[in-house]
C-alpha cells in the first residue's frame, strides 16, 4: 500500500532527517538514499523495513549531519610527503625551482582525513539512525493502517455484491432445468405430431437428467461461498495474508468461470458477469494487501 513516514533526530552534535515511502507491488523492492558512507548501514536499514513491510516498493531517504569540531579532520603525513616528494622529482625533470606552497596539497586526494568516512563513527551514529527509521516507520504504518482500514470496507462491500450475485444464481438454478423439460417436451410433441412417432418416456426422462447432470452447478456454488467466508475470515486476521487472499481470489473466479460455463440461462449469465467484473476489483485491490 501507499505511504508516507518522516522523522527527525538530534542528539550529541548528530542530526537525522529519514523518509519513507512506499508504493503498490506485488513483491517486495528495497532503495535507499543516503550520503557519503553511511551506505554501509543499508542492509540494517532494509532489515528493519522488511520487519515492518512485507510487500511493495519502499523507498528510504536518510540525511545525516554532523557538527564539525577540530577531530573531525586530520592531515595524512604520509600521503602528503608522497605527493610531495613525487612533485619534487618532477619539478627537478623539468628545471622547475619554484616552490609549490603546502596548502596546494590540502585540495588532494587522501590528504584530509574526514572522521565522518571512518567505519566507526558511522557505527557510533547508528543507535541515533535507528531511533529515527524506527520513528518514520512508525508513522508510515499509521497512515497505511488507516488506507487499509478504507480498503477493508471497500473489500467487504465487494464481497456482499458478490454473495448477492451468487444467491441470485443460487435461486434460478432450479427453475432452469425446468425451463428446460418444458421446452424440450414442446419441442419433442412438435416433432412427434409432425412425423407421426411415438417416444417412450423413459428417453425423455433421461435427456432431462443428462442436462441436469451436465448444468449442476450446486458445487461450484458452494465452494465460491465456502470461499467468500475464508477471505472474510483472513480480513479478520492480524497476520499477513495478501498472498492467501491473491490466491483466494483466484479460485473464486475460477469457480465463477465454471457457473458459466455450465449454465445457458441469460438471467444466470448476467449474474455471472457481475461477479466477475467483482472479483477483477478484488484482484486489483489485493495486490496492495500485505
Amino acid at each position: 500500500m501507499t505511504g508516507f513516514g518522516e522523522a527527525h533526530q538530534q542528539a550529541d552534535g548528530l542530526a537525522v532527517v529519514v523518509e519513507v515511502r512506499t508504493i503498490n507491488n506485488r513483491y517486495f523492492k528495497f532503495t535507499m538514499r543516503t550520503g557519503e558512507g553511511y551506505s554501509a548501514l543499508e542492509s540494517r536499514v532494509e532489515s528493519m523495513v522488511r520487519d515492518h513491510i512485507k510487500r511493495g516498493t519502499v523507498q528510504v531517504s536518510m540525511q545525516v549531519e554532523r557538527s564539525n569540531s577540530p577531530d573531525d579532520f586530520s592531515i595524512n603525513a604520509g600521503v602528503l610527503e608522497a605527493y610531495r616528494q613525487q612533485l619534487l622529482k618532477l619539478q627537478s625533470r623539468a628545471g622547475i625551482k619554484d616552490e609549490v606552497p603546502l596548502q596546494s596539497f590540502l585540495l588532494l586526494p587522501g590528504v584530509v582525513k574526514e572522521r565522518l568516512s571512518d567505519p566507526s563513527t558511522v557505527e557510533a551514529d547508528w543507535p541515533v539512525i535507528e531511533r529515527t527509521l524506527k520513528a518514520a516507520l512508525d508513522q508510515l504504518a499509521k497512515m497505511r493502517r488507516e488506507e487499509g482500514q478504507a480498503m477493508a470496507i471497500d473489500l467487504k462491500a465487494n464481497c456482499q455484491t458478490i454473495a448477492a450475485e451468487l444467491k441470485q444464481i443460487e435461486a434460478r438454478a432450479p427453475s432452469v432445468i425446468d425451463a428446460y423439460r418444458v421446452r424440450l417436451e414442446d419441442r419433442v410433441r412438435t416433432a412427434l405430431e409432425e412425423h407421426k412417432l411415438v417416444l417412450n418416456p423413459s428417453d425423455l426422462v433421461r435427456e432431462i437428467a443428462i442436462y441436469a447432470e451436465r448444468s449442476d452447478i450446486s458445487e461450484e456454488i458452494v465452494r465460491l461461498g465456502s470461499h467468500l467466508v475464508q477471505f472474510d475470515q483472513m480480513m479478520g486476521s492480524s497476520e499477513s495474508s495478501g498472498r492467501r487472499i491473491e490466491f483466494l481470489t483466484q479460485e473464486m473466479l475460477r469457480e465463477v468461470n465454471t457457473i458459466g460455463s455450465k449454465s445457458t440461462d441469460v438471467e444466470i449469465a448476467r449474474h455471472v458477469i457481475e461477479i466477475k467484473a467483482t472479483i477483477e476489483r478484488l484482484r486489483e485491490m489485493i495486490q496492495n494487501v500485505e
